[in-house]
């Protein structure tokens, strides 16, 4: 068939299985140039476990350890497969690409499909690490996890009882403007504030509980190395963006996500392990196509560092993160070298939120119209951006070609 997007209100519906495997070689050569010849640092991940590792920063994370490192992978998602007669989900072929690639690079990994949030999967993860080190004639211990999960819902294994998340503002209604990304017309979004209830719920999906989970059952089943580090991904962002994220239900459940880091980290530093949030810039994805404020903010922004030579996508991001925070040099070794803030935060966002950034793409905020959108913000690299999460405008895929969705 002939894929062409699907888009409704920001969400596109459908992805091309040929671009998004483009776009993971793209991802791979970018760390192959830019990583070259550090799979010999001192402390580098031998084997890593990446918990949502089909999109965005959990796809980044994987490829920078595995092509940057050496490292062999388990990766876990929760994604549908393509068929004859119907696409599947991006993921699900960013997927497929990696672990092509990675054969083809005699690197070992291993991509489980399912619920993260439950004990069958934990068990089945602990299996695949013990194979997938047996395979790489390495010891089955992993020494980096990264927790990039990003569901709307989670299923506690301990109750079994289902959660739902929310993107909504705590204490009073929200407005904010919203754009969108085909037409360029600005409008107004609104979202009512949430419940108590919706707010708790939230945090049980969103917050570090699961990642809590995940390590007691690694550490459980022996598979966990004593220097272990564990990163999970987190976004502050400029006040303007606050009433509906830092200060909405999705800043709770950071905020929930930040102290288990540092629990985490209280535990695993005993033996020379760690554990982070890492504060990663704004870039586009599914979720943030559709919260009001974001998409303007973000093609402002972008127009700004684009202008100013700071813009980076997931990999460039990621891989700053490996190689000017987690493992370049006393840091390799040692975790309490690594940089961080006043709150044991890493900052990766720290171009995004530069003053000189900020003030630019506030004043561009401010004066943003229908009639002068294109030009003061990058209107066509946001939908580009988040075209490509879905296989689509990949430069050098033949959109006109008559593709098979159940494979790449």
């Amino acid at each position: 068939m002939i894929i062409k997007p699907m888009i409704r209100n920001n969400i596109c519906l459908n992805s091309h299985p040929k671009g998004c495997a483009r776009m993971v070689q793209n991802q791979i050569a970018y760390v192959r140039q830019h990583m070259a010849g550090l799979s010999t640092t001192p402390g580098a991940p031998k084997l890593a476990l990446i918990i949502g590792c089909s999109t965005g920063y959990g796809l980044a994370s994987r490829i920078g350890a595995a092509f940057g490192y050496g490292a062999a992978t388990v990766g876990i998602s929760f994604e549908k497969a393509g068929s004859p007669t119907k696409p599947g989900t991006p993921g699900w072929y960013d997927n497929l690409a990696f672990d092509a690639e990675a054969a083809k690079a005699g690197l070992v990994s291993k991509t489980l499909d399912g619920d993260a949030f439950s004990n069958e999967m934990k068990d089945q993860a602990i299996a695949a690490i013990r194979e997938v080190a047996a395979k790489a004639g390495i010891p089955a211990q992993v020494d980096l996890v990264i927790y990039s999960l990003a569901s709307p819902v989670r299923t506690d294994p301990r109750d079994g009882v289902m959660y739902r998340s929310v993107i909504k503002p705590i204490g009073k209604a929200y407005s904010g403007k919203t754009m969108d990304m085909l037409t360029g017309k600005i409008s107004i979004a609104s979202a009512e504030p949430a419940t108590e209830e919706e707010i708790a719920h939230t945090v049980k999906v969103m917050g570090g509980e699961d990642w809590e989970l995940w390590i007691d059952a690694l550490s459980e089943a022996g598979v966990l190395s004593p220097q272990a580090r564990t990163l999970a991904y987190t976004y502050i962002g400029p006040e303007l963006s606050w009433a509906i994220y830092k200060n909405g239900t999705i800043g709770k459940a950071k905020e929930h996500l930040e102290k288990t880091s540092h629990l985490l980290h209280e535990r695993l530093s005993k033996s020379g392990g760690a554990a982070w949030v890492s504060v990663n810039k704004a870039l586009v994805t599914r979720a943030s196509a559709v919260i009001p404020i974001i998409p303007l903010y973000i093609s402002a922004l972008f127009k700004v560092m684009k202008e100013k030579g700071l813009h980076e996508g997931c990999i460039e991001q990621l891989v700053r993160l490996y190689k000017e925070r987690l493992y370049v040099g006393e840091a390799a070794q040692n975790p309490a070298k690594v940089l961080t803030d006043s709150e044991r935060r890493i900052r990766i966002d720290d171009w995004e939120m530069r003053d000189d950034v900020q003030r630019e793409t506030k004043a561009r905020m401010e004066a943003i119209t229908e009639e002068n959108l294109f030009t003061l913000a990058d209107v066509d690299g946001f939908k580009h951006d988040f075209l490509e999460a879905h296989g689509f405008d990949v430069a050098g895929v033949d959109y006109e070609a008559d593709v098979d969705p159940s494979t790449i």
